[in-house]
C-alpha cells in the first residue's frame, strides 16, 4: 500500500500506471488520500470543527463558507455522522474515528481513496457499516483500494475486485464471486460451509507452497483477471448494489468524484501541473488557519495547562525557598550562583523534555495531514513555533517572579525583565534542542538521547567556576559551542551585572568582606567581560540554528527514502564490520 501511493519508492522497481499512463507522482498525490491504519485524528476537536479545519485547508477559496458548511453537512450525513457533529474526538468510538478520519478527506472529493486496514479494532457491525460506507462511496464514481486481511464471507462478496497476494506473488485477480470457481479450476474445492477468504488464505499459508506456484502461473501473476459473468450475478448482489444510490456530491462543484488524466501530454508539461495542483491555501492561510487550532486545542487541553501551572509554581517555591534571602548575601555568593544554575537547569529540562516525550505523537499526525496534502510543512513549522509562545512566556515569567522574589534579587525593574529575558531564551533554544530529538527519534528512545546530548554542554557551562581567569584557551572554545554557557552567563550578568551596587555581609564578624563588589564573582566565574544583552543575541542566534536543524530533520523524517538510506548504510557499515 505504501508503494502504491508513492509512500516508499525507494529500492522499488516497475511502473505503476493510471488510466492506462504511466503515473506522475508529484501530480498523483494532489488527487488521492491515503487514510493509515492508524486512527490519527486531532484532538480536543469537535467533529464539526475537524471538518471545517479540513474544508479550510483543502477547498481554499474554491467555496464560500456557506458552501463549505453544505461540503460538511452532505459528507457528515453520508458516513453517517451528523449526529455526533458537536462530539470531541477523543470521546467517539472506533467506528465513528474510523469514519471520520475517512470523512476529513473526502471534503475535496478526491477520486481515489487508499486504506490501510481500514476494519482493524472494529466489531463486527462496525466492520459492516465501514464496508458499506466504503462501497457507497466506491459507487459515486471513486476508487477505493484497500487492504483487509480477514473479511467475512458476506463482506467478501461485497468487493468489485480482488487481488491476493502470497510470498511476493499474485495468485488471484479477479471479482469476489470468481475466486471459488478459479480455484476449483487448479484443483483446490472450498467446501460450501468455508469463508472462500479463509480458504485462499489457508491454501496459500505453510506447507502449502506449490499452490502458491500453481495459482500464481494460473493468473499470470496477476496480469489476468477473473471478471464477474453478470449472466450468473444473484439477486441478492443486485439489490445489494441496487440499494446503494449515488449521492449527488457538490464538492469541487461534481456530482461524482471524476479520476482526470494524470500524465503529461504535449498540451500539458510540468510546470503547468504544478501551477494548476498547488495547495488550495497559500502559505500564510495554511498558517493563520493551524496557529487558530493550535490555540484552540490548547485551550480545551485543561489538564496539561493545570500540570504546567503546578509544576511552574512548584517549581519556583522549592528553589525560591532553597535559596531563600541570599540574593544580596555577600557572604555567600557561589549559594547565589547556584540559584542562577538551578533556574538554567529548570529551563533546560522543562522546555527540552516536552518535545521529546509529545511530539513523536504530533509527527504521526502530521505524516498523515502532510502526505495528504493538507498543507506546507513551512506553514505548519512556523504555526507550532509561534502557538508554543504563549505558554512559555506566561508560565516562565511566573516562575521567575516567584523564585526572583523569594530568594530576595535585587528588586529592581529593569534587572528583573533581564532575568527573565535570559531564562525564556534558555527555554527558547532549549525547546529546539527537544524538537529535533522528538523528530528522528521515539519517545522511549528519545527519552534516552535527550539528557545524554544536553549533560556534555551542561558540564561545559559549569566549567572554570571559582578560577574564572585561569580557563584555558581550549576550554573556552568549547564553552563557545554550549548554548548552556550562554544562558548560564546571562541569568548570572542579570543578577550581578548592570552597575549593580555593592551587597551586603549580613551578620559578619568581619569588617572585610571579599564578594562585596559584584564585579568579582563575575570575574572569578569567568564572565567579567560579557553584558547580558550579547549573551542573549548568542542565544537567540542558537536558536534559529537549532530550530533550522529541528525543521530539516522533520521535512527528512517525513522522507520515507531518506529513513531506508540510513538504515541501509547503517546495515552496510555492520556487514563490513
Amino acid at each position: 500500500m505504501n508503494i502504491l501511493v508513492g509512500y516508499v519508492s525507494a529500492g522499488v522497481s516497475g511502473t505503476i500506471k493510471t488510466n492506462g499512463h504511466p503515473r506522475q507522482l508529484k501530480f498523483f498525490n494532489k488527487l488521492s488520500s491515503y487514510i493509515m491504519q492508524e486512527d490519527l485524528i486531532q484532538p480536543f476537536l469537535t467533529v464539526q470543527e475537524a471538518m471545517e479545519v479540513a474544508a479550510n485547508l483543502k477547498l481554499g477559496d474554491e467555496l464560500k463558507f456557506t458552501e463549505k458548511q453544505l461540503v460538511i453537512e452532505e459528507v457528515l450525513n453520508t458516513l453517517g455522522l451528523i449526529s455526533c457533529r458537536n462530539t470531541r474526538t477523543e470521546c467517539l468510538s472506533g467506528g465513528q474515528r474510523k469514519r471520520l478520519s475517512i470523512a476529513l478527506e473526502l471534503v475535496n472529493n478526491p477520486p481515489v481513496i487508499f486504506l490501510d486496514e481500514p476494519t482493524t479494532g472494529l466489531d463486527i457491525v462496525a466492520i459492516k457499516q465501514c464496508i458499506s460506507m466504503l462501497k457507497l462511496l466506491a459507487r459515486q464514481g471513486r476508487t477505493i483500494i484497500c487492504t483487509i486481511h480477514q473479511p467475512t464471507a458476506s463482506h467478501f462478496q461485497v468487493f468489485d475486485q480482488v487481488y491476493v497476494l502470497a510470498k511476493g506473488q499474485c495468485v488471484y485477480q479477479g471479482a469476489s464471486q470468481q475466486l471459488v470457481p478459479f480455484m476449483s479450476s487448479v484443483g483446490l474445492h472450498c467446501p460450501k460451509h468455508y469463508n472462500p477468504a479463509d480458504y485462499v488464505m489457508e491454501m496459500i499459508q505453510g506447507e502449502y507452497v506449490e499452490n502458491v506456484k500453481i495459482m500464481s502461473a494460473e493468473i499470470q501473476n496477476g496480469k489476468l483477471s477473473k471478471k464477474l459473468d453478470l449472466s450468473v450475478t444473484t439477486g441478492e448482489n443486485v439489490s445489494y448494489s441496487d440499494s446503494l444510490k449515488t449521492i449527488t456530491k457538490i464538492c469541487q462543484k461534481e456530482t461524482v468524484a471524476v479520476m482526470p488524466a494524470v500524465f503529461t501530454h504535449s498540451l500539458m508539461d510540468s510546470k503547468d501541473i504544478n501551477t494548476e495542483y498547488e495547495f488550495p491555501t497559500s502559505c500564510l492561510q495554511q498558517f493563520c488557519i493551524l496557529v487558530g487550532r493550535l490555540f484552540l486545542q490548547q485551550k480545551r487541553n485543561r489538564v496539561s495547562l493545570g500540570i504546567q501551572l503546578f509544576h511552574h509554581l512548584f517549581s519556583a517555591v522549592l528553589i525560591g525557598g532553597i535559596f531563600l534571602q541570599i540574593g544580596d548575601d555577600a557572604k555567600r555568593p557561589f549559594a547565589n550562583v547556584k540559584f542562577c544554575l538551578s533556574v538554567l537547569v529548570f529551563f533546560l529540562y522543562t522546555h527540552i523534555m516536552t518535545p521529546v516525550l509529545l511530539f513523536p505523537t504530533a509527527v504521526k499526525l502530521l505524516k498523515r495531514e502532510y502526505f495528504n496534502r493538507w498543507y506546507g510543512l513551512k506553514a505548519y513549522y512556523m504555526a507550532i513555533t509561534v502557538a508554543s509562545m504563549p505558554p512559555m512566556l506566561c508560565f516562565g515569567m511566573i516562575f521567575c517572579m516567584v523564585s526572583y522574589l523569594l530568594s530576595s534579587q535585587p528588586l529592581e525593574p529593569s534587572r528583573f525583565i533581564w532575568f527573565c529575558a535570559a531564562s525564556l531564551s534558555v527555554g527558547l533554544v532549549a525547546e529546539g534542542h527537544g524538537i529535533i530529538v522528538g523528530s528522528v527519534f521515539s519517545v522511549m528512545n528519545g527519552s534516552i538521547v535527550a539528557p545524554a546530548s544536553f549533560s556534555p554542554l551542561l558540564a561545559l557551562a559549569v566549567y572554570g567556576m571559582g578560577h574564572g581567569e585561569a580557563i584555558e584557551g581550549s576550554m573556552s572554545f568549547l564553552m563557545g559551542l554550549s548554548y548552556l554557557r550562554y544562558g548560564l552567563t546571562a541569568i548570572a550578568d542579570s543578577l550581578y551585572g548592570h552597575s549593580r551596587p555593592s551587597m551586603s555581609c549580613l551578620d559578619s564578624e568581619f569588617e572585610y568582606c571579599h564578594y562585596k563588589d559584584p564585579k568579582l564573582i563575575l570575574r572569578d566565574l569567568g564572565m567579567a567581560d560579557t553584558t547580558t544583552l550579547g549573551q542573549i543575541a548568542a542565544l537567540i542566534s542558537f536558536a534559529l540554528v537549532y530550530r533550522f536543524v529541528a525543521y530539516l530533520a522533520l521535512r527528512y523524517r517525513l522522507t520515507s527514502e531518506f529513513s531506508n538510506q540510513v538504515l541501509n548504510y547503517i546495515a552496510k557499515i555492520l556487514r563490513h564490520k
